[in-house]
């Protein structure tokens, strides 16, 4: 037998050993998983002692179509668990840190300041985030291949966006080959029809195209300057193996649930044709994409394929044996927002053309049967919206019982904070990089999510 064999039935021997003494609790698989591969002492000391100190100081850049919301729960829980603050948006940004507007430190509920976490929808600006967290803060977004999110913009955004909505039959083909018949920069929700991403990011989306091959790769070196880990939806486990072991979080700190996700029906299959046409009009997006799905294999090579590949295996594992926890010993079935009893679990619909599906948790399974608490498998399902609304009313109450002085006088300071933000425009003039921002009225509508 080869030693590489023999290597991996030791490793297999070892962690059978750990989950039946530890009754296969997921830490222990965590100290198995260690002892399988020298480099994955992320958890630990060096000395293989006492756990290493769990970084809370994350900024998530939500970007849209692209899993982050399965992301942002991740973050909303891990925060609730270790008694963190998530900054969160003031009540006339709705749910979004008044999205499409370039991010300002205004938007932040003051409740929800000085914050540990920043992961709602915003649009980047290093600066202004900059006010908000401290110096040793990892930034990290993630990014979709551009055929895929695309196909997934113009399905949900296509009843709010003009530029889809003026496509005849809401035809995808028919956008793609003539998009500068519909499409106008600088109209309301402008920034879903060509490349999102490079917005979300601060970028300019309407790089004129003598000089977009430039601009592309210069802006994807200062993105990579400025975020610690650009996870690939494709890659959604080994891009969480790179969370898990940048921040020093355990196994437990990265289980999910997919969220946000459509129905079969709702998507569209893509030709190589429509891909290269969607790349060619979303080109600085595509050229991230590239820059960073490469930069992610890079780092996963670094750890080694081998021990990516069985830390995913572990993930799967831990993640269908929570989730089977909360279901009764089954996993999930996906359900349409009218067969949700649970109004807090219902997803929200962008539109009569595109069903999002959740999940609801059974009604006859008791804390005692699962053995877990039923809050935490109602967080592990809970949408977007419905999370961020609870974490605002959880910690505005403990900001009032810590300063109730304080909290009148902010009172008094939001209500003239609105006041600014209702005059405010809604859409942006890119500039550069970051983009500046114009005066004009602001409809502050509830927003799509991702």
């Amino acid at each position: 037998m080869s030693q590489k064999k023999i290597f991996l039935v030791l490793v297999a021997i070892t962690t059978v050993s750990f989950l039946l003494h530890h009754g296969g609790h997921l830490s222990w698989t965590m100290e198995a998983f260690r002892l399988g591969c020298s480099s994955m002492r992320f958890s630990f000391s060096s000395d293989g002692g006492s756990p290493r100190h769990k970084h809370t100081s994350v900024v998530f850049l939500k970007t849209h179509k692209t899993a982050s919301t399965t992301v942002q729960n991740i973050l909303f829980r891990f925060a609730e668990r270790n008694n963190l603050t998530v900054a969160l948006p003031v009540t006339a940004c709705d749910h979004q840190f008044c999205y499409p507007r370039l991010f300002s430190s205004h938007f932040v509920h003051p409740h929800t300041t000085p914050p540990d976490i920043i992961t709602n929808h915003l649009r980047f600006s290093r600066s202004e985030v900059h006010r908000l967290m401290p110096n040793d803060t990892f930034y990290i977004t993630i990014l979709r291949e551009p055929g895929a999110m695309f196909e997934s913009l113009f399905s949900y955004y296509n009843q709010y966006c003009q530029s889809f909505k003026r496509v005849p039959n809401g035809s995808l083909e028919a956008f793609l080959d003539e998009p500068w018949s519909y499409y106008r920069p600088e109209e309301k929700d402008a920034m879903y029809a060509r490349n999102t991403l490079t917005f979300d990011l601060g970028g300019d989306k309407d790089r004129p195209s003598a000089d977009t091959k430039m601009y592309a790769k210069r802006f994807a070196a200062e993105v990579e300057r400025t975020f610690s880990l650009v996870m690939i939806a494709e890659y959604f486990d080994e891009s969480l193996v790179l969370l898990r072991r940048l921040l020093s979080w355990d196994l437990e700190d990265v289980l999910y649930v997919k969220l946000n996700m459509r129905t079969a029906s709702s998507k569209s299959s893509l030709s190589n044709e429509l891909r290269a046409k969607i790349r060619s009009w979303n080109a600085i997006d595509a050229v991230l994409y590239d820059h960073f799905n490469a930069s992610l294999w890079r780092q996963l090579n670094t750890i080694g394929l081998a021990c990516v590949a069985r830390e995913v295996q572990l993930l799967r594992r831990a993640r269908d044996q929570l989730v089977r926890s909360c279901f009764g010993g089954r996993l999930p079935q996906l359900r349409s927002a009218a067969q949700i009893t649970n109004k807090d679990l219902r997803p929200w619909q962008p539109s009569s053309k595109v069903a999002i599906v959740g999940y609801d948790l059974p009604a006859n399974i008791s804390n005692k049967s699962s053995g877990l608490p039923q809050e935490m498998c109602l967080k592990l399902i809970m949408p977007e919206v419905q999370y961020t609304r609870l974490l605002l009313r959880s910690e505005s109450l403990r900001y009032r019982n810590r300063f109730p002085l304080r909290s009148s006088q902010q009172t008094l300071k939001r209500s003239g904070q609105r006041r600014e933000i209702s005059v405010l425009s809604s859409t942006q003039r890119p500039s550069g990089a970051l983009g500046r921002t114009t005066r004009g009225t602001l409809r502050l509508t509830q927003q799509p999510i991702n």
